[in-house]
């Protein structure tokens, strides 16, 4: 069996950071907008979904992307997939938003 390029297990790749990482605020919104999608209400989206689309990634996305820019990736494919919502019309709401005062303001 032929190991994945995500299965970074046992490999040299140096030390991990065991400092703690204070998540930004879009970093909180990506997880959940993933919360959401699963939850009992909207079932949209289940965690093995959301892996498996993270596994999916080439090896290039997979090697350059943050943590949270996975998800996401994952997150659109998947709800594309499902009919539910399309990239260009995500970007499209991702605007709508950036344009609005409150979130233009620091700290907002």
């Amino acid at each position: 069996m032929t190991r994945g390029h995500h299965d970074l297990g046992g490999r040299p790749a140096g030390s991990v950071p065991r400092e703690e990482h204070v998540l930004s605020p879009w970093e909180k919104e990506v997880d959940a907008i993933r919360n959401l999608l699963g939850d009992k209400k909207r079932r949209l989206m289940t965690s093995d979904e959301l892996r498996l689309g993270i596994e999916s990634l080439s090896e290039a996305e997979y090697n350059t992307l943050a943590y949270y820019d996975r998800w996401i990736e994952s997150i659109l494919t998947t709800m594309e997939r499902k009919g539910v919502l399309t990239r260009d019309e995500f970007a499209r709401k991702v605007a709508a938003v950036q344009t609005r005062p409150e979130h233009l303001k620091e700290g907002a």
